[in-house]
């Protein structure tokens, strides 16, 4: 496994590997670190579906907010370098914020429609953030395929319409969310819980669990749902909730608030964020309508 420090070094390397074997691909697993299991599979994905797997691990300053934890966002090179080495990557891309931002950043990527909602509205800029250095780091890998995780499918969201609206050459594979084994959606910031906390924040997978069987129930709509949820989130003491909305998926938009969901085509995504202490988890379940409908019509 090699290790790149510079934009220069990276495109090299990965040059030098289209020249020696043609028609070879290339996977590209982004992230910004701290690397878990979630982070692992991405990388076990790519290295099993590509020739030539590229990770890059860069905190970007430009996703957080002012009053964010960009400075205490949790970090250690040596771990995450063995577990790439250990999941296959051929290639660690870890650049300074000086090599990817040498001067004030004149170029932001803004992607509108899917961004307003969820996220996008308790953290201002944030997805202009996402989309601006995916762009960048999709620009100096050139991969044939990019890995996320569906635990941030708001992202994904984001980054697949970019794709699509600036014509990159690069498939979005989105990857399913792993789970610790009470349910709690594995995350780097996980590691900022108390034990009470953590404990409490298994509620989150709870609720999306029962979240399925309640929206099979006849005539469930969203708002409906939506409370339900709210309600189970709340027995946990310490949970203070940012947001639980039913949307379209990709395109988040909200469904008619009295129309079944039954009735709805396409898919549709629940999503939620909670606080535990200054710790905000987000956390979502795509809802199997196929199983909605067929419950609604069973005798």
């Amino acid at each position: 496994m090699n290790i790149s420090r510079s934009i220069a070094d990276v495109r090299e390397r990965i040059a030098a590997f289209r020249r020696e074997h043609p028609g070879a691909s290339v996977g590209f697993v982004p992230t910004m670190g701290y690397l878990h299991e979630g982070h692992a599979a991405l990388l076990r994905r790519s290295v099993a579906e590509c020739d030539f797997t590229v990770i890059s691990i860069f905190v970007n300053p430009l996703q957080f907010g002012p009053n964010e934890d960009l400075e205490r966002y949790p970090r250690d090179e040596d771990r995450d370098l063995k577990l790439a080495a250990e999941c296959g990557a051929n290639l660690v891309f870890l650049p300074t914020v000086e090599e990817m931002y040498p001067k004030r950043q004149r170029t932001i990527v803004s992607v509108s429609g899917v961004t307003e909602r969820l996220c996008g509205a308790s953290r201002p800029g944030h997805f202009d953030g996402v989309a601006t250095v995916v762009s960048k780091l999709l620009h100096i890998v050139g991969p044939d395929r990019a890995y996320f995780g569906m635990k941030d499918a708001q992202q994904i969201a984001v980054i697949r319409t970019m794709v699509e609206d600036l014509n990159f050459p690069v498939d979005i594979v989105p990857v399913e969310t792993v789970r610790e084994p009470d349910g709690l959606a594995l995350s780097s910031r996980n590691v900022y819980l108390s034990p009470e906390e953590r404990r409490q924040a298994a509620v989150l997978s709870q609720a999306l669990e029962h979240a399925q069987r309640w929206s099979a129930e006849p005539g469930m709509t969203a708002p409906v749902l939506e409370e339900r949820v709210k309600s189970h989130i709340r027995t946990a003491p310490l949970a203070v909730i940012d947001y639980v909305e039913v949307l379209t998926y990709p395109e988040l938009e909200q469904p008619g608030a009295d129309t079944p969901l039954a009735e709805i085509s396409g898919e549709l995504i629940l999503a939620l964020a909670v606080k535990f202490g200054s710790t905000r988890l987000i956390d979502n379940r795509l809802l199997n309508l196929q199983e909605v409908t067929q419950a609604c019509s069973a005798p």
